[in-house]
């Protein structure tokens, strides 16, 4: 139970924060949010607050942000049309009923000859003693069929009616919005837990090692080896590991002295490559200071971005398989694995998959983000844009491949975790 916990707060969360930059820049763009909703299939809970209509579905496995004006979100008035308008103190249609019978001391029933709900907003048709009577559409004016309201979206509020810009920064926000997540995670861990400061201070020493044989004690802080200067653990690592079955001398500080040691890494060998080892273990000092908490931030969601780029490069060049990807069913595992060692890791395992889902949603694929900024950009070199349907049908069968791939990792997944 609590890795089922902990595994739909970290996903609803980074599905959350993606949501909330693609809302947040939409909103600022004027363009109308139809729906925010969390996890994807049946609704389970709805709450309708300004003009968006706020959600979580069943699933946590996505989410999404419905904007006015994408797919089918459009609503026509067509000729023969009878509807029941609502008019408020200045004859200006509030609630558009269609083919329902409503009563209301303002209500005007219409047989529909001519509206538009976009840009000059206004409809015009039959009353009930058959005169053509017209009347202006407010702005935030309801549509009500079959008892769900839907207010109409004028064509300045509408996605697609905004600058490539625009669109390309609403669109974008998203992944930028799993960095920043990943940058506030990493900054509170590094500011609860503590900044590493990676000095060369021996945490332990190995009974019978190289280390040990040559005097070296838990505590010491190592100044130098073979007269080059030692500032941080990573320096020291590299050298014994380039050095097996050379000696080494060490100078380090203990009790305010410094002592000079010399030793031998053994020689060991993986893969075929020999690699030497003195026989310590490591773990950071650490430094508690808010300012080195945010640089630390930054700097380990920067080194966890590179490191999922060269990851991805492995996969393209073939260095791996698919059999190496994982999707809902790996990551639970890993969750699972991560939580049993503390609060602290599972942080940091959340902060890695932000990225990790910023950085596969800038992927120029159809479907995804990237594959949406991607068609914008041919817009801006173009001057106008594609084709919205064969824009929507690459869309289309990105999705479908998508869902292939996802079918195929979690089989995968499956296979290796429970078979």
């Amino acid at each position: 139970m609590q890795t089922v916990l902990a595994f739909i707060i970290i996903f609803g969360s980074l599905v959350f924060f993606h949501e909330l930059g693609h809302f947040l820049l939409a909103k600022r763009a004027g363009i109308m949010v139809r729906e925010f909703a969390i996890g994807m299939g049946p609704k389970i809970f709805g709450m309708t607050k300004g003009e968006t209509l706020y959600t979580i579905r069943l699933l946590p496995l996505g989410g999404y942000v419905r904007m006015a004006g994408e797919d089918m979100d459009s609503v026509e008035l067509q000729p023969g049309y009878r509807v029941g308008i609502i008019l408020n103190d200045d004859d200006v249609a509030e609630r558009i009923y269609l083919n329902q019978s409503v009563t209301h001391p303002n209500i005007v029933f219409l047989e529909v000859e001519r509206a538009d709900l976009e840009k000059d907003l206004f409809i015009e048709g039959y009353d009930e003693e058959d005169r053509l009577v017209r009347y202006k559409i407010s702005r935030n004016a309801i549509l009500v069929e079959n008892g769900i309201e839907v207010m109409i979206a004028p064509l300045d509020r509408q996605f697609n009616s905004k600058t490539v810009g625009q669109r390309a920064m609403a669109i974008f926000a998203g992944p930028l919005f799993n960095f920043i997540l990943a940058f506030l995670v990493l900054t509170l861990l590094g500011v609860l837990r503590g900044v590493p400061t990676y000095e060369p201070v021996i945490h332990d020493v190995v009974d019978n090692g190289p280390a040990e044989m040559a005097g070296m004690q838990a505590g010491d802080l190592v100044r130098e080896i073979n007269g080059v200067e030692i500032d941080r653990w990573q320096e020291l690592q590299g050298t014994v590991y380039d050095n097996p079955g050379k000696e080494l001398s060490f100078v380090v500080e203990r009790d305010g002295k410094l002592l000079d040691l010399t030793m031998t890494p053994t020689t060991l060998e993986d893969s075929g490559d020999q690699y030497g080892q003195i026989g310590v273990s490591y773990q950071s000092p650490v430094e508690f200071n808010p300012l080195k908490a945010i640089v630390f931030g930054a700097t380990q969601t920067y080194n966890y971005t590179v490191l999922i780029f060269e990851l991805l490069g492995k996969l393209v060049t073939g260095q791996f398989t698919i059999d190496a990807l994982s999707g809902p069913v790996g990551i639970y595992k890993a969750t699972e694995e991560v939580a049993t060692y503390g609060i602290f890791n599972l942080m940091n395992w959340a902060a890695l998959l932000s990225i990790n889902l910023g950085i596969m949603n800038l992927l120029p694929l159809p479907a995804l983000d990237g594959g949406r900024l991607l068609f914008f950009g041919i817009e801006a070199l173009r001057g106008k844009p594609i084709d919205r349907q064969k824009e929507g049908m690459v869309h289309f069968v990105g999705i479908v491949l998508l869902m292939i791939l996802m079918v195929v990792v979690t089989w995968n997944d499956i296979q290796r975790f429970f078979f």
